[in-house]
């Protein structure tokens, strides 16, 4: 226990030390969320109703999808992991101590915004503060587990990137950080539902803001925490300690059964 403590301590203190990560974890994450709640009232004044939990949904992306996976790539391919293996650090602390880390900077940016866009936004406030924070928590716990996964699979730096702009970029333009899910094409609205942060967004709406949800926002807010879960399973299933390594228990393909709980609302939808 006394060596997972001082992992977890000193992986966090690298997300504020490290200058990538203090970008993706904090400064990339806020300063959009002023750039944003700036601008945005003005084009679109609904927007307003939304500061909240978009741009903590939005720092929750820069922060797993955009910081998570590549330090996982390039320690795998520096060797470290393999140090690691020599010294007796299990698998799953390796994986789940970058993730909670990272929650942890993601719920301190979440306070932030949620008391500051109030005052200086005139955003209105959640109007349920305790599944507000579940539903932080789940969004967190779906989107680290997704970063932690892409980490796993990528072979090398380039397409960590690749993988992760898969993710974010749909995110941003049809995961209803930017635009409501009714607005949606039919055909991008299908798309749009596997995505965590699709989910997010609607369950934020039905469940804690006072909104209108789209469908189920409970179905929501449960398919954040399972679709995290399969993916921080299947993260630790297919982990390599080396990349030279070519034995693996099984195949990357494999990774895309983590969006099984997001594709069967396309179902249902």
């Amino acid at each position: 226990m006394t060596a997972f403590v001082n992992h977890f301590a000193f992986e966090f203190r690298t997300g504020i030390r490290n200058k990538n990560l203090l970008l993706m974890n904090y400064l990339f994450p806020l300063g959009l969320y002023l750039m944003m709640s700036l601008i945005m009232p003005g084009i679109n004044p609904l927007f307003r109703d939304t500061i909240i939990p978009a741009m903590i949904t939005f720092g929750i992306l820069a922060a797993t999808l955009l910081g998570l996976p590549d330090p996982l790539v390039q320690a795998r391919e520096a060797g470290i992991f393999r140090s690691y293996k020599i010294n007796g650090v299990p698998a799953v602390n390796i994986l789940l101590i970058p993730a909670l880390s990272t929650v942890l900077h993601i719920l301190v940016v979440a306070v932030i915004i949620t008391v500051t866009a109030p005052l200086f936004f005139d955003a209105p406030l959640p109007v349920n503060l305790p599944l507000f924070a579940l539903i932080v928590l789940g969004t967190a716990v779906a989107l680290s587990g997704l970063g932690i996964l892409i980490g796993v699979i990528s072979p090398n730096a380039r397409l960590t990137v690749l993988y992760s702009q898969l993710f974010f970029l749909p995110s941003m333009i049809i995961g209803g950080v930017m635009l409501p899910f009714h607005m949606l094409p039919p055909v991008a609205a299908k798309i749009a539902l596997l995505l965590p942060a699709t989910h997010a967004m609607n369950a934020f709406n039905g469940l804690a803001m006072g909104g209108t949800a789209d469908f189920a926002p409970w179905g929501a807010l449960l398919t954040l925490f399972v679709g995290g879960i399969t993916a921080f399973l299947l993260a630790w299933f297919l982990f390599r300690w080396d990349s030279h390594n070519a034995d693996r228990r099984g195949h990357p393909a494999l990774a895309l059964l983590a969006l099984l709980p997001y594709a069967a609302w396309i179902l249902l939808v």
